[in-house]
């Protein structure tokens, strides 16, 4: 039973110590913060929508990157198509809750909306971005 319980407590510890470790080291903690992919159908609706995470002070920082091609399978058939790209910065731990509100606000019926974990980074931005996004 021991065994078992120091099993399941196992990772739960180790995030413990990567926690203690950072915050009396300053270092940072691989995965904290993630870069969120969303793409949209003109500059009009991606700057709606970045301004609409922005308010509800989900990201630190977005980019709005210019046009690109996209081709892709919908409903069976071959698209091509100019898109919009968002990358968002934010808490990972703020993806679930962004890719909801997206989601509500977003006119595609299946929105992109992809994350990845920031495993390095300029530690004095990755701590302004600490600070620009609330935690949970």
């Amino acid at each position: 039973e021991v065994l078992a319980l120091l099993v399941l407590l196992s990772p739960l510890l180790q995030g413990l110590a990567l926690h203690l470790h950072s915050a009396l080291t300053g270092s940072y903690i691989p995965g904290t913060h993630s870069i969120a992919l969303v793409s949209c159908l003109n500059e009009h609706i991606a700057r709606d929508i970045a301004r609409a995470i922005m308010d509800k002070k989900l990201a630190a920082h977005i980019n709005i990157l210019p046009k690109s091609s996209a081709l892709y399978f919908w409903k069976g058939e071959l698209e091509e198509s100019t898109e919009i790209l968002l990358l968002v910065k934010t808490r990972t731990s703020k993806i679930g809750e962004l890719s909801n509100y997206v989601r509500s606000i977003h006119p595609f019926e299946i929105p992109e909306i992809i994350s990845l974990p920031i495993e390095q980074g300029n530690p004095l931005y990755l701590r302004w971005m600490d600070e620009s996004v609330p935690r949970d």
